[in-house]
């Protein structure tokens, strides 16, 4: 059901990634006026960052399962994911002349595979509906007044000042600094009393202390199809299967990332987390100890194992540095090894170098519409949440979804008969 026009109110929306252009997109269409800032000389730079290998901007699997991929936030952003849900997506994009394809894995794809095209459409399509946009404006406080809030940007043009009647604040976590997700509105948030969780790294590598020798053989190879198997403090079991990279510094990759988050919170707790790395998944202990206690002959020990267990260089070269030596001696042993073969990773990654963020503006602090309790009229969006979500498009269609939604909640709060100013 189309909203009623509310005519003579603006809105600013804050920050101009995909959870700011989607509110955007909501308030225009309701008729009122939308200002859009940000700190960067242009709009959507993460955004295109994130979609120059391959635009993945959503994923096929069923919604009850993909509501689980949020975790402990579940339940927070199932009213939002619900109302714009992969399908609905889908068919949105479709409105701007984006065509879409499901890949092998479930994730979901531009035809084109970037974002380039998909953010030239939606920016087009918003300039001619009337959204005015702000660029190298850098929000740095606010105030209330009798009619709305006062906003006060940093400018190349000094301080500058703007009343409004509704804000939504959509701007991003704290990773890829260098794109706008610098996280310094965390502050001044805080310095308001609004209740923020510190934001941490997601989706994101881990440090791993290698030898010197590792480190500068081994780096920068693939360690492709493996089963990462870890059991948390709380005794909770976490297995997945896919492939890591080897770094000078540790490990990466998707499958990492996919446990980045138990990993994580495991380093943090404990300082280190012990993981069991099945190096062969697809062949049987009894099998592969029949294939290495066959006659090595003349073959050196990695050979070997390249020739009769399929091992490669890498994954052979992780179990000199991950086994004790004494295990090299006896083939049932070092094969109970290559299908348990332990990793302890003893940190993630900095911050800044995170796909994605953790933490941020707690639900708790928010109303069902994600308006601040403390700040009726002021509405939050985007990674800016205390959210995560593994990479496969679970992330960008959490911030499509929270933007409509804190749209509508201010389409909502502005027709309201007792708002200040109503």
């Amino acid at each position: 059901m189309q909203q009623k026009p509310i005519p003579e109110k603006t809105v600013a929306v804050i920050g101009g990634g995909p959870a700011g252009l989607m509110a955007a997109e909501v308030l225009i269409g309701a008729g009122l006026t939308v200002h859009v800032y940000d700190a960067m000389p242009s709009v959507g730079r993460k955004f295109l960052i994130a979609g120059k290998g391959g635009m993945n901007i959503t994923h096929s699997e069923p919604l009850p399962q993909f509501l689980t991929r949020y975790g402990k936030r579940q339940a927070a952003l199932a009213p939002c994911v619900s109302q714009f849900s992969p399908e609905r997506l889908r068919a949105w994009l479709a409105e701007l002349g984006i065509q879409s394809f499901t890949g092998s894995s479930g994730r979901v794809f531009p035809e084109q595979m970037k974002a380039a095209p998909l953010l030239r459409s939606w920016l087009h399509r918003l300039r001619e509906s009337g959204v005015k946009f702000f660029m190298r404006h850098e929000w740095r406080n606010w105030q209330a007044i009798d009619q709305g809030y006062l906003l006060e940007f940093n400018t190349s043009e000094g301080i500058k000042t703007q009343q409004t009647d509704a804000v939504i604040l959509a701007l991003g976590g704290g990773s890829w600094a260098k794109l706008g997700s610098t996280g310094a509105w965390v502050s001044l948030l805080q310095h308001q009393g609004i209740s923020v969780a510190p934001l941490l790294p997601s989706n994101c590598g881990f440090d791993v202390a290698w030898s010197e020798y590792f480190s500068e053989h081994f780096a920068g190879q693939p360690v492709k199809t493996v089963v990462m198997s870890f059991t948390d403090s709380q005794g909770n079991p976490h297995s997945k299967r896919g492939e890591f990279n080897i770094t000078s510094t540790g490990v990466e990759g998707s499958l990492i990332y996919a446990l980045s988050s138990v990993l994580r919170d495991e380093t943090r707790s404990s300082g280190h987390a012990d993981a069991l790395i099945d190096l062969l998944p697809d062949v049987p202990l009894d099998r592969l100890i029949e294939r290495l206690e066959q006659p090595r002959g003349k073959s050196s020990l990695t050979n070997h194992l390249r020739k009769k267990a399929g091992l490669t260089s890498v994954k052979a070269g992780l179990l000199r540095e991950c086994l004790a030596p004494g295990l090299f001696d006896d083939m049932a042993h070092l094969a109970h090894a290559i299908k348990h073969m332990p990793l302890s990773v003893i940190a993630a990654r900095p911050l800044d170098e995170a796909i994605s963020s953790a933490g941020g503006v707690v639900f708790e602090a928010l109303t069902g519409d994600l308006m601040i309790k403390a700040w009726p009229g002021i509405f939050c969006a985007g990674e800016m949440l205390d959210w995560e979500a593994p990479t496969g498009g679970y992330l960008l269609t959490a911030c499509l979804a929270t933007g409509r939604a804190a749209g509508h909640g201010v389409l909502t709060w502005l027709e309201r008969d007792d708002q200040p100013g109503g």
